[in-house]
């Protein structure tokens, strides 16, 4: 694995972002030829205003649909770029599905991704067919059978721990599905809508919404909660028929530790990534 760049270069100054976007109309957040991601417009936002190119580093890289209320960037800039509006100045150029909530100057050894401690997200499914409010198509999954929500946390609470993941994430090259699982509870909210909390140190492609397929299929009576343990177990691949929709996932938080703490963090963060994947 490549070492991360904690410092940003002579004359520039590393900034951390916050921000929120509507992945409706995204082909995920990472730049991919001919195709309108969250990460190209920012960056080609910044370039306007730092007059040079910028390259952003993601918390986490959601999905095609997949959304965002909590996600987290920085970007190395030059230092003479003025802070006190440009968060006003990135709106006014982005499309109104991306909003930057906050910007400051990040501290020293910030890195985005390897800083972080853990990813939150939350899922919404609207299960037995019901209709789904015209507001609510853009983050709610709807699933045709009854699910039950014991089952589904009896089964989600399988998943708790450090685990290799293969069998509900997408293969990258050189990438590890080993992950340290959280959290995984299932409400049912005032609306009637299943509401999944799912935490992690990280989540490798796909991850969280193979998890939701999994867990539906024992929710609505197709497998015993015991099945979940042996797909973790045997460590194959489940269908692509089993992955739920984009559009009920949401990144709403990232933690990272205090800035004493940074370096520390990235640095443990690369050597497992490394000892793993070898």
């Amino acid at each position: 694995m490549t070492e991360p760049t904690l410092y940003p270069e002579s004359g520039f100054l590393r900034l951390r972002i916050d921000l929120a976007y509507d992945g409706t109309n995204f082909s995920g957040w990472a730049v991919q030829p001919d195709r309108r991601t969250v990460q190209a417009l920012i960056e080609e936002a910044l370039a306007k205003i730092a007059r040079t190119e910028v390259e952003t580093i993601v918390a986490g890289r959601t999905d095609a649909g997949v959304h965002a209320s909590g996600q987290v960037i920085h970007v190395d800039v030059p230092e003479n770029i003025g802070l006190d509006d440009l968060a006003y100045k990135l709106n006014r150029i982005l499309d109104e599905d991306i909003r930057i909530n906050k910007i400051e100057v990040a501290p020293p050894a910030f890195h985005a991704r390897f800083s972080a401690l853990r990813r939150y997200y939350q899922y919404r499914i609207l299960d037995s067919n019901s209709v789904i409010q015209p507001l609510a198509r853009f983050n709610t999954a709807g699933w045709y059978r009854p699910l039950d929500l014991d089952l589904m946390n009896q089964a989600s609470k399988l998943l708790l721990g450090t685990h290799d993941f293969a069998a509900f994430c997408k293969f990258r090259e050189g990438g590890t599905t080993i992950r340290t699982l959280e959290k995984y509870q299932w409400i049912r909210d005032e609306q009637g809508i299943l509401v999944a909390d799912v935490v992690a140190d990280a989540f490798c492609y796909s991850m969280v919404r193979n998890l939701v397929g999994a867990v539906v299929c024992v929710a609505d009576g197709r497998f015993e909660p015991s099945w979940i343990a042996t797909l973790l177990a045997n460590r194959e691949r489940v269908s692509d028929s089993l992955v739920f929709p984009g559009r009920g996932l949401t990144l709403y938080k990232v933690d990272y530790p205090t800035p004493a703490e940074l370096l520390d963090r990235a640095a443990k963060t690369v050597a497992r990534r490394e000892e793993e994947n070898n």
